[in-house]
C-alpha cells in the first residue's frame, strides 16, 4: 500500500481540495507566520516540520484546488501522511490479533483497510485525516496491549503500554477535537479495569492506590503535558503577526513581531477626553467605526452609519467624554479623571463629532436588535447618547485598563447592550459588519469590547509588555476561538456536505480533484463492497451478540469451543463496536457543518468489528459442521473468499483513489460506467 500511495503523491503535481489549507498552515509554520485554524496544532506542525526537513521552502501560496506545484518541492509532505496513513494497516492487524488471538480475523481487517480506496485516498494527499487516524489507532492498540499485561502489573511491559496509550491519546487530541472521542473510549475502559480490580479481595488497598496513580499519572497527567507542550512550541513558533490577528483579543495580538500593538507604548488606564479604538471580541468582529454616510431610506432613521470595520482606520477613533458636560477634558487646567466601572459616557466620533446613539427603530439586518447610529452636532445630541460603561472581568480595580478589561457599553435609556452581530451589511454599508443593540443582556462574545488604541496626552505612556497575556491566558484564548470557530462553520457556496446518516451506506462521496472530462479527476469515495459488508456486519453483530448474551444467561450448554468464541465476539467485538459508537453518534448532535471524511476513524472500528466477526461466525460453522470430513476447511475457505471478493472490489474501484481521466461515469464509453451503482455518486 506504502508503494502505491507513493507512486500516486509523486506522479500526480496539483494540490487537491483540502491541501490548500493543511499545506498553506504548514508554509505558514516554515514562515513562522501567525494563522487561525479551528483545530489544534500539532498536524499542521508535523506537516510544516516534515516539508522544512524535505526541503521545502514555505513559498507555494496554496490559492485553490487544481494549482501545479511546478518546482515546490511538496513531496516530503505528502510522503508523511502517506507514511502515517500506511500505519492503519499493521495497527489493525495488531489490535484485532490481540483482542481475537485470530490471525485470520487479523488478516481478515488488514484486507478490508488495504482495499479500502478511502482510506488510500485520504492517505494519499497533505490532509490532517492520516495524521489523526494514527493517533487514534496507536491509542488503540496500545490500550488493548497494556489490558493483555492485566496480569503482570507494574512490569516493564505493562508501563510501556500504559503511557504509550497517553502519549497517542495527546497526539490525537493535538490532531482534531475529535480526538476526545479516542480519549473517552479509553477513559470508559480505564474505569471498568479499575472496578473489577475493585472487587478483586486479593488486592489490598494500597496496591489498588498504585493502579488508580498509575493510571492518573499516564493517562491524565502525562498527556495534558503533552497536549500543554505543544500548544507553547506552536505560540513560540508562530511569532510573526499574519491573517489569524483578527481572531484574537488585543492583548494577544500585542505578543506578535509585526503588529501593530508589538512593543507599542500607550496610556495603561482609560481617561476622559481619550481617543480610543474599541474592538469586538467576537471572531472574526471588528472595531466600532463610523463615517460620513447614512443609513438609506426605510432601514431605521436615516441617520449615519455606525459599523464593525475589521481593518485599522482613522474612522475608528472615538473620543470619550462625560454625558453630562461639554468641557474639554483635555484642558491643562482640569485634573485628569479616570473613567470607572458604572460610569455614564459619551462616545464621539472623532471624525465626523457625532455621537454613539440608539433608539427603538429595528437594526437593519437583526430583527428585535435596535438600530445604532450617529447622531448630534459637534458632540451635542440627546440623552439617547449616554451609556453606562461596565467591566466583566474586574477583580479589585474599577479602572479601564487598555487590551485587558473587557466592557459592555449598556444604553442608559432603553437597557439593551451593543454588539456586532457578524452579519455583512448591502453594499450601501459598504460590506461591513452591522453593530446592533441588543435587549437580551446574556453576556456573549459578540457584546464585549476592549479598548485597543489610546491616545490621552495627559496621561504618561507604559509598553504593552506588561500588559501581555500570560501563557495560560493565551493558552485559555486560543482554546475559546477554536471552539467558537468550530461551532460557527457554515458550508460555503457549492460546498458539498453531508449528513451523518449518509455515511455508513457510502451515499454520497467528495470530488478532490478535477470536474471535468479532460481533468484528472479523484473521487473520495470508501469502497462500497467493503463499507457494505461492514454495515452488515454490525447488524449482524448485534444480533449474535443479543443471541450470545441470552444463551450464557440462561446456562445454556454449549461446547468449551463455542462458548471461548462467544466470550471473544462479546469482548473483543464490543471493544471495536464501542469504539465505533463513540466515534460516529456524537456527530448527529453536533451542529456545525460536517463532511464525509469525517466517519473515517469510525470505518477502522468497523473495520475490525467485521474482521472478529466473520471469523468467529465461520469458526461456529466449522465447530457445527465437525462430524463432515471438509469442515475444517469451512473456516480457511469462507475468509480465503472473503479477503478475494474485497480484493477484487478494490481492482475493480482503484481509479477513484489513482486518478480517472476521459468521460464521466454516466457515459456508457467510460470505464467506470457499470460501477456508479447510486447516483449520488459523482465521479
Amino acid at each position: 500500500k506504502s508503494l502505491a500511495i507513493t507512486v500516486t503523491f509523486f506522479f500526480y503535481f496539483c494540490s487537491s481540495w483540502d491541501e490548500t489549507h493543511f499545506g498553506k498552515m504548514g508554509s505558514y509554520y516554515i514562515n513562522r507566520t501567525f494563522f487561525f485554524d479551528v483545530h489544534p496544532p500539532l498536524g499542521k506542525m508535523l506537516i510544516g516540520l516534515a516539508g522544512y526537513l524535505s526541503g521545502y521552502d514555505g513559498t507555494f501560496p496554496f490559492q485553490k484546488p487544481g494549482d501545479k506545484y511546478e518546482h515546490h518541492n511538496y513531496i516530503g509532505m505528502r510522503g508523511f501522511c502517506a507514511f502515517l496513513g500506511s500505519w492503519l494497516i499493521p495497527f489493525a492487524y495488531l489490535t484485532v490479533l490481540e483482542l481475537s488471538r485470530s490471525q485470520p480475523a487479523a488478516l481478515l481487517t488488514a484486507a478490508l483497510i488495504t482495499c479500502d480506496t478511502g482510506c488510500l485516498t485520504l492517505s494519499q494527499y497533505i490532509l490532517l485525516d492520516p495524521i489523526l487516524m494514527f493517533f487514534i489507532m496507536a491509542a488503540m492498540l496500545s490500550m488493548v496491549k497494556y489490558n493483555s499485561c492485566a496480569d503482570r502489573p507494574f512490569s516493564a511491559c505493562w508501563w510501556f503500554w500504559l503511557s504509550l496509550t497517553g502519549v497517542s491519546l495527546a497526539g490525537a487530541l493535538g490532531v482534531k477535537f475529535v480526538g476526545l472521542f479516542i480519549v473517552l473510549h479509553v477513559g470508559l475502559n480505564t474505569i471498568s479495569d479499575l472496578w473489577q480490580l475493585l472487587g478483586d479481595l486479593n488486592l489490598t488497598m494500597v496496591t489498588l492506590g498504585k493502579h488508580l496513580t498509575a493510571r492518573i499519572l499516564c493517562l491524565i497527567v502525562l498527556p495534558l503535558i503533552l497536549y500543554t507542550t505543544l500548544f507553547a512550541v506552536h505560540f513560540i513558533i508562530l511569532n510573526r503577526s499574519g491573517p489569524g490577528d483578527g481572531f484574537f483579543s488585543s492583548a494577544f495580538q500585542s505578543r506578535l513581531l509585526g503588529n501593530n500593538l508589538h512593543n507599542a507604548s500607550i496610556p495603561e488606564h482609560l481617561a476622559y477626553g481619550s481617543v480610543i479604538t474599541v474592538k469586538n471580541l467576537q471572531m472574526a468582529s471588528g472595531y466600532l467605526h463610523s463615517h460620513w454616510h447614512l443609513y438609506p431610506e426605510g432601514v431605521g432613521a436615516r441617520q449615519q452609519q455606525v459599523t464593525a470595520y475589521q481593518h485599522k482606520d482613522y474612522n475608528n477613533l472615538w473620543i470619550v467624554k462625560k454625558h453630562d458636560a461639554n468641557t474639554d477634558p483635555l484642558d491643562p487646567s482640569f485634573p485628569v479623571e479616570f473613567v470607572r466601572h458604572g460610569d455614564i459616557i459619551r462616545l464621539e466620533h472623532k471624525e465626523t463629532s457625532r455621537n454613539l446613539h440608539s433608539h427603538q427603530h429595528e437594526a437593519p439586518m437583526t430583527r428585535k436588535h435596535y438600530q445604532v447610529t450617529g447622531y448630534g452636532i459637534n458632540g451635542t445630541g440627546d440623552s439617547n447618547d449616554f451609556w453606562r460603561i461596565e467591566v466583566m472581568n474586574r477583580k479589585s480595580e474599577n479602572r479601564i485598563k487598555v487590551l485587558r478589561s473587557q466592557i459592555r457599553l449598556i444604553h442608559l435609556a432603553t437597557g439593551c447592550v451593543l454588539g456586532s452581530s457578524g452579519k455583512t451589511l448591502p453594499k450601501w454599508g459598504w460590506e461591513q459588519l452591522e453593530v446592533t443593540c441588543t435587549p437580551y443582556l446574556k453576556e456573549t462574545p459578540n457584546s464585549v469590547w476592549n479598548v485597543e488604541d489610546h491616545i490621552n496626552p495627559k496621561l504618561p505612556n507604559i509598553s504593552l509588555d506588561v500588559l501581555k497575556p500570560s501563557f495560560a491566558e493565551i493558552l485559555l484564548e486560543s482554546h475559546m476561538v477554536m471552539i467558537r470557530g468550530n461551532s460557527g462553520l457554515k458550508p460555503k457556496e457549492n460546498e458539498v456536505t453531508s449528513k451523518p446518516w449518509h455515511w455508513p451506506i457510502n451515499y454520497q462521496g467528495l470530488r478532490f480533484s478535477g470536474v471535468n472530462e479532460t481533468d484528472f479527476r479523484v473521487y473520495l469515495l470508501g469502497n462500497p463492497v467493503i463499507w457494505w459488508l461492514n454495515l452488515v456486519s454490525i447488524g449482524l453483530y448485534l444480533l449474535l451478540g443479543s443471541i450470545s448474551t441470552v444463551s450464557i444467561q440462561r446456562g445454556i450448554q454449549l461446547t468449551a469451543e463455542v462458548k471461548g468464541l462467544c466470550q471473544v465476539l462479546l469482548r473483543g467485538g464490543g471493544q471495536v463496536l464501542l469504539g465505533w459508537m463513540l466515534h460516529y453518534f456524537p456527530f448527529f448532535m453536533m451542529g456545525r457543518v460536517l463532511y464525509y471524511h469525517h466517519y473515517f476513524p469510525a470505518m477502522l472500528f468497523s473495520s475490525m468489528l467485521t474482521g472478529i466477526l466473520w471469523d468467529t461466525v465461520l469458526r461456529c460453522c466449522a465447530c457445527c459442521l465437525s462430524s463432515f470430513p471438509l469442515a475444517n476447511w469451512v473456516h480457511v475457505f469462507g475468509i480465503s473468499l472473503l479477503i478475494l471478493g474485497i480484493a477484487y472490489s478494490f481492482y475493480l474501484f482503484h481509479p477513484l483513489s489513482y486518478g480517472m481521466v476521459g468521460p464521466m461515469a454516466q457515459d456508457p464509453q467510460s470505464p467506470m460506467a457499470g460501477l456508479k451503482w447510486l447516483e449520488t455518486w459523482e465521479f
